[in-house]
């Protein structure tokens, strides 16, 4: 496969990360349909599944740190020819998935206590507690769908992923419909009837993958005694998917505590910092299925034992990725008042300041496509070949002890409220990509040395 040139690279990239970014598409989409028509049912309702669904979803972002191992030691175990491999590791990854989905349920059947030890309404506390309560159901079939997704995709078998994930945005809405608002003879339940309807959406994703897998790679039987233990190989996917949780928690947390330092400073730029997250998160989808497209390839060229591969693979995904970054800059620069435009009701009095505040977030935000581009891509080609602890110390140092401090500093101390707390989010991605690109390029380039000296 190292024969092949940059632009056959290019080609299978794409072949296999389109369909990846539309599933990363259509998920946001799912928790864009929850807020809309929760938005409609009250603003109570929507408050209590904001509190509640963060808590589902930080949870579930590190609980995936073991789905997302499966997807490089597949992809390596398959080009190393070893089917027994693919078959242990998969198991594996679902066995320690469902462990940690077991070990967090009480958090979220027990949320209320915990949102009003933080500070939050009592009333509010209790109907997000109800929400999460619920929502607990969806756990672990959320994260043995990521597992399946994992899986299938490091096969290449990415369009059953695509539609798998926009069938689930249709079930969402047409639950949500029936439930929130009590539709069609069913109960109204409002935020209950949400977490009902993500309970139904995971539960039916998983069956539906699980009948595919089956009858589409029958070569691996995966659901054959799938209760035995085989503790080798699940001591090594938590080795490897533990830190992928823990740098995911990293990001995630990043934008968190933007989110919370914005609240510092009024309700419009609050409201401008989330309609600009939407915007960037919509974008960054793009990304990351790329970014998962690179993890396969490089697993792929690493189980070969492909150095020049995986040296070719990587700039070609690089460059990929940075060319849609200078697309998106263009797009911010130029298209600003429309997309913000979009989630604003057009005779809402405050439109006008929150455009003219998401113009200049979006702005700060063009500036760091490129470096945000950079580290995802990094991290993707790095959980490639299987390095993940040394990338996760990286991401938690540039994003908490670089980018939060310099969020706040350039915010507050230096008075540049929502623009300077976005350049410390720049700054802290920037430092991120510099490391982790330069990580790779060191692996990648002790690779290449090892296989001309062989």
């Amino acid at each position: 496969m190292s024969a092949l040139s940059h632009t056959q690279h290019a080609r299978r990239v794409l072949r296999l990360g389109l369909p990846l970014v539309g599933s990363h598409v259509a998920q946001l989409a799912i928790t864009l349909s929850d807020a809309v028509m929760l938005g409609w049912y009250g603003v109570d309702a929507l408050a209590a599944e904001v509190l509640g669904g963060t808590l589902f979803f930080v949870l579930f972002i590190v609980g995936s740190g073991f789905a997302w191992a499966v997807m490089p030691m597949v992809a390596r175990a398959v080009a190393a020819g070893e089917g027994a491999q693919v078959r242990r590791v998969t198991r594996m990854g679902a066995w320690a998935s469902v462990g940690f989905g077991l070990a967090a349920m009480p958090l979220l059947i027990w949320a209320a206590p915990v949102f009003r030890l933080l500070g939050q309404d009592p009333a509010l506390s209790d109907l997000a507690g109800q929400y999460a309560a619920i929502v607990s159901g969806a756990l672990v079939p959320a994260l043995l769908v990521m597992v399946l997704k994992s899986y299938l995709a490091a096969l290449e078998r990415t369009a059953v992923v695509l539609w798998v994930t926009v069938g689930a945005v249709g079930l969402n809405i047409v639950v949500n419909y029936a439930l929130i608002f009590g539709n069609w003879g069913m109960p109204e339940l409002g935020v209950q009837g949400a977490a009902l309807a993500s309970v139904t959406v995971n539960i039916a994703s998983l069956a539906t993958l699980v009948i595919y897998t089956a009858r589409a790679t029958p070569e691996h039987t995966l659901f054959q005694r799938v209760w035995r233990p085989d503790w080798e190989a699940l001591r090594d996917v938590v080795r490897l998917g533990w830190p992928i949780g823990i740098t995911n928690l990293a990001e995630v947390g990043l934008f968190a505590a933007s989110t919370i330092m914005m609240g510092w400073i009024g309700k419009l730029e609050l409201a401008a910092h989330g309609i600009a997250i939407q915007i960037t998160s919509v974008t960054f989808m793009v990304h990351l299925g790329l970014s998962n497209a690179a993890t396969i390839r490089a697993g792929q060229a690493h189980g070969r034992g492909d150095a020049t591969g995986l040296w070719r693979g990587a700039v070609v995904v690089l460059w990929l990725s940075g060319m849609f970054a200078l697309l998106t800059v263009a797009i911010y620069l130029g298209l600003t008042e429309p997309m913000i435009g979009l989630f604003l009701d057009p005779a809402e009095p405050d439109r006008a300041a929150v455009i003219a505040i998401g113009t200049s977030l979006l702005a700060a935000a063009a500036l760091f496509q490129l470096v945000d581009a950079g580290q995802v891509m990094a991290l993707g080609l790095l959980r490639g070949v299987q390095d993940t602890r040394r990338p996760m110390v990286i991401a938690a140092l540039s994003y908490w002890a670089v980018g939060v401090p310099v969020s706040y500093v350039l915010g507050f101390t230096y008075g540049l409220g929502g623009v300077g707390i976005w350049l410390g989010l720049a700054v802290g991605l920037a430092l991120a990509a510099v490391f982790l690109l330069a990580r790779f390029h060191a692996l990648a380039t002790r690779a290449r040395d090892l296989h001309l000296q062989a």
